[in-house]
């Protein structure tokens, strides 16, 4: 029993560690389209003329466009990220596998869509969670589908590459077939989302009025969406309130407008700060839009950084600090998120739980303190333009409620990260230093390896060499016959077995380069 468990908490643990290649990418990544999204709007140029210059703007849409293809194609990033980083055997075969797997998951489910008459309208389809994905109409499930992708093609290809087939079909036997099998796992796995979507759609549908609840609506709203990251869901969550009746019927000097999107925009743009209807609505609208994300991108995400910058290990906080800072300025210019939350939802699920009910409880005051800053996004740049420079917004109860948000989600993380020892960036079990070594100090990889090999017995002893962000994990044919002594005087920091035949040797932030050096002595006959 416990050696299921150990082997659950392990398949865990790498699932995380296999998406903080594709959320190293987002970061930076993010930051930069972020900050050309928002110097690019027409109301920043607006107020700040400069960024109207003809070649400024063709240098900022550029850069916009060319960075936007990588957000646009999260899911498949994920799918290469986790069949990398969850294959055992064939890992570049397994990433080959899961961009098949994920271009069959979404064309599978276009195809039932279409056979079940249920393929909605362009115009409407983000409303039921349609959408187009790399040309094909299909199901938005966002990150999922990538993750659903590279889980099945990491295990298939660990199932099944040595796979012997009669002579007649030798030639797609072995590491031919992952992709194979990954395309067939793919069509019922296709077929079954989109009943299971309909029955989570429907039943957004049918508790949408409790989103518009007077004083707590978008407190529930606001758990709800952060709850529907991980699924790709929050996307039809955030279109029934904006641009269905689901967000309310507005009646504004005689003219009907359906959902909160479409009345914030006629307040917004057309009544302006001085009309009635901007201290009647605007504190209800904005609650659900750009206002109240302003609380998460701008207070609660820096909060969490800090606590994780805090919580984590000296030696680390240098490599910490670098990609903390990241996704914090990735969620502080771009009102992108996800980095900052990826890192401890698959680490923590139940501290994502605690996230997404204090994002809510958060959020109570916001419409009894008559904030009322538009416009959808959530950005430094919107609070400088919707929040100082529009009149009647009530910004200073915003910086207010923010701050006793940042304190409060500060204090809750530090203390969870530390009462529950999570690996949180910067919170390896292990640190070194690289004055332990000498050879860690001339940064010898060859020497180290050689060492580190004949300490595990031998290359006889060693079946399968891979790495996290600090430690070789090596499964042994032998357990018996480790030298620890042996390996100690390559310089690592700590040795320890999880069990009998696999064994975690700890290097640090160097470790990658230690692993191909041994990857390279193994080669050798």
């Amino acid at each position: 029993m416990n050696t299921k468990k150990s082997s659950w908490k392990e398949s865990i643990q790498t699932f995380g560690r296999s998406l903080l290649l594709p959320i190293a990418l987002l970061a930076p990544i993010g930051m930069v389209m972020g900050i050309c999204s928002a110097l690019g709007q027409s109301y920043m140029i607006a107020k700040f003329p400069v960024l109207g210059n003809e070649t400024l703007r063709l240098i900022l849409s550029s850069l916009q466009t060319i960075t936007s293809i990588v957000f646009n194609n999260i899911p498949i990033l994920f799918a290469m990220g986790v069949a990398q980083g969850m294959a055992k055997h064939e890992k570049g075969i397994a990433v080959f596998a899961a961009t098949v797997g994920y271009l069959t998951l979404n064309v599978v489910m276009s195809v039932y869509l279409k056979a079940t008459g249920t393929l909605a309208d362009p115009a409407v389809a983000a409303q039921v969670g349609q959408g187009t994905v790399l040309g094909i109409q299909t199901l938005k499930i966002e990150a999922l589908g990538g993750l659903i992708a590279g889980i099945v093609a990491a295990k298939v290809a660990d199932r099944f590459y040595r796979l012997e087939l009669p002579l007649a079909f030798a030639f797609f036997g072995g590491k031919k077939s992952i992709p194979i099998i990954t395309f067939a796992a793919m069509v019922p796995i296709g077929l079954v989302i989109p009943v299971i979507w309909s029955i989570f759609t429907s039943f957004l549908n049918s508790i949408s009025f409790i989103f518009m609840a007077p004083h707590i609506g978008n407190a529930i709203y606001y758990t709800l969406n952060r709850a529907l990251i991980p699924f790709g869901l929050h996307h039809v969550l955030a279109s029934l309130i904006r641009f269905t009746e689901a967000g309310g019927v507005y009646m504004i000097n005689g003219t009907e407008y359906v959902g909160i999107l479409n009345a914030m925009n006629e307040i917004q743009f057309n009544l302006g700060p001085t009309s009635e209807y901007w201290s009647q609505l605007m504190p209800i609208l904005s609650s659900y839009l750009g206002g109240a994300q302003m609380l998460t991108t701008l207070f609660r995400v820096p909060a969490i950084g800090l606590a994780m910058y805090h919580t984590s290990y000296l030696k680390n906080r240098k490599i910490a600090k670098g990609v903390l800072l990241t996704c914090c300025l990735t969620a502080f210019l771009g009102n992108i998120t996800e980095p900052l939350e990826f890192s401890f939802l698959f680490i923590s699920p139940s501290l994502f739980i605690l996230y997404c009910i204090m994002c809510g409880l958060g959020a109570l005051p916001y419409q009894m303190l008559k904030i009322s800053i538009g416009y959808i996004r959530g950005t430094i740049f919107d609070f400088g333009i919707f929040g100082l420079l529009y009149e009647n917004t009530h910004w200073p109860a915003l910086i207010l409620l923010g701050v006793i948000n940042f304190v409060a989600f500060y204090v809750v993380f530090r203390w969870y990260i530390e009462k529950f020892n999570l690996e949180t960036p910067g919170r390896e079990s292990f640190e070194v230093e690289e004055s332990a070594s000498v050879l860690l100090k001339e940064k010898n990889w060859p020497a180290i390896a050689a060492i580190v090999i004949e300490g595990l017995g031998g290359k006889a002893n060693i079946v399968n060499v891979e790495n996290c962000i600090s430690r070789l994990r090596v499964d042994l044919v032998d357990g018996d016959k480790v030298d620890q002594v042996k390996i100690k005087d390559s310089g690592c920091a700590g040795i320890f077995f999880p069990s009998e035949k696999h064994i975690h040797v700890v290097f640090g932030p160097h470790v990658e380069f230690v692993r191909h050096a041994v990857d390279d002595e193994l080669k050798k006959s």
